[in-house]
């Protein structure tokens, strides 16, 4: 019986994973909203978030390369802190994935798609998901040949964008004293700059997706800090020249007021379609899905490996080597989702789900430092960690009440689920840490 996943994964092919992943349909929105938050300054907000995710990926970084498993920051959670928080954050790792492919298919069958045609909503969202579950199952390799070409449409309609706003104030067109305008009517600077970095914050997300490829890396101890610093930077400095083109080029009240804010830096340059940006949108959120979609099923796979869940989601399928069960249940899962409407309503709580994981990963960098290290690994200062994790304490307090009571539903169903499997990991084992082994050759 096969029981390893393939390790045909580059440095090249993760690179794009992860930038792919960072840059999704959400910098195409949340320009206006940080906007809204910061004024015109929208690159600081941009700026700020950008090193409160390189603390946290600073601490995914070493604990990929010293256990490169797919279970990923549920297996660092269970070997720092036990098996029943191993399985609490594998479950919200697994819960914000599935919710987030559900509405990212909903996002695809919506505006953007009808703007080019118009389709029955179910329609689109069944064999959009089952397009994407096919693509997964076929290969890893295949499905990240397809996001490489994915990330470089939606990084060159971000280009785009950047040329057409630099165009529009190379012309005279636009007020770069906007991009020194920081704080509004109802917050100071400081206050405004922390609330858009909130907003920005979530612009970065996704980088933590890509520790559950770690099995499939081809060297990972090597690979992993590059592609994931390397996409992190690239990925930032690409959102800063928006942030400075937008604001400079585009009026702070006509950006906060618009849905589609790069649109309007298009209109203001002239020269392109509108429909020529549906496509790139619809480009990035379908790259999305698949990325998350490919997280989900790794997690799952990993997860099921370790005891977590049900065994058969272990299963891989011969010659492809994907984890064709995990694949198939996590798409129709989302696809549940989806078709029922509820996303909406779920979706916002994606964000505190993820902190809940970070915070558990900053925090299990530093007990397994204990850990004697047998093999030659990445590591950050100390104070990195620690850092990351004071970032999440003070997201946490950003968030509204409102998500905090639909957040907790789901972290309560988390912690029923983690309480059963300690009890199971109780029973089966002398010591309930065993469950999760230490990796061969870690």
């Amino acid at each position: 019986m096969v029981d390893s996943l393939r390790r045909a994964v580059s440095t090249r092919l993760l690179f794009f994973f992860i930038l792919g992943d960072i840059l999704g349909a959400g910098v195409y929105v949340l320009v206006g909203a940080i906007a809204q938050e910061s004024g015109g300054a929208i690159w600081l907000p941009l700026l700020v978030a950008l090193g409160l995710a390189c603390l946290t990926a600073g601490s995914y970084a070493e604990l990929a390369t010293k256990y490169p498993k797919a279970g990923g920051s549920a297996h660092y959670a269970g070997r720092a802190l036990g098996p029943a928080a191993g399985s609490l954050v594998g479950f919200c790792m697994l819960a914000a994935g599935v919710v987030s492919v559900a509405a990212l298919s909903r996002a695809f069958a919506a505006d953007y798609l009808r703007a080019l045609v118009s389709l029955p909503t179910a329609l689109v969202v069944v064999v959009f998901l089952t397009a994407l579950a096919l693509l997964n199952i076929s290969g890893i390799k295949e499905s990240l040949g397809a996001n490489v070409a994915a990330t470089l449409v939606e990084l060159g309609g971000l280009v785009l964008v950047i040329g057409l706003g630099a165009w529009v104030m190379v012309r005279g067109d636009a007020d770069p004293g906007r991009l020194t305008e920081v704080g509004t009517a109802e917050q100071g600077a400081v206050g405004a700059t922390l609330a858009g970095a909130v907003l920005a914050f979530y612009s970065f997300v996704g980088f933590e997706t890509s520790v559950n490829l770690a099995e499939e890396v081809a060297d990972p101890r090597r690979s992993y800090p590059r592609a994931l610093f390397g996409a992190l930077l690239t990925a930032g400095g690409v959102y800063l020249l928006i942030g400075v083109v937008a604001g400079a080029a585009v009026p702070t009240d006509r950006l906060a007021n618009s849905s589609g804010p790069l649109l309007e830096v298009v209109r203001l340059a002239g020269g392109v379609p509108d429909k020529v940006f549906a496509v790139v949108a619809l480009v990035a959120v379908a790259n999305g899905a698949l990325l998350t979609g490919i997280m989900s099923s790794r997690l799952a796979y990993g997860m099921a490996r370790e005891g977590l869940l049900p065994r058969a989601l272990g299963r891989i399928l011969p010659g492809r080597r994907t984890p064709w069960v995990a694949i198939g249940v996590t798409a129709a899962v989302s696809l549940l989702l989806a078709l029922t409407g509820e996303v909406a309503s779920l979706a916002e709580t994606l964000v505190l789900l993820l902190l809940v994981v970070f915070a558990a990963v900053n925090v299990s960098v530093l007990i397994l430092r204990r850990e004697g290290d047998e093999a030659e690994h990445f590591r950050v200062p100390v104070v990195v960690p620690w850092l990351g994790l004071a970032s999440c304490l003070f997201l946490f307090t950003r968030i509204d009440g409102e998500v905090w009571l639909r957040g907790c539903l789901l972290i309560g169903i988390g912690v029923l689920f983690a309480a059963v499997n300690a009890i199971r990991a109780r029973r089966s084992e002398p010591d309930g840490r065993e469950a999760f082994p230490a990796p061969r050759g870690a």
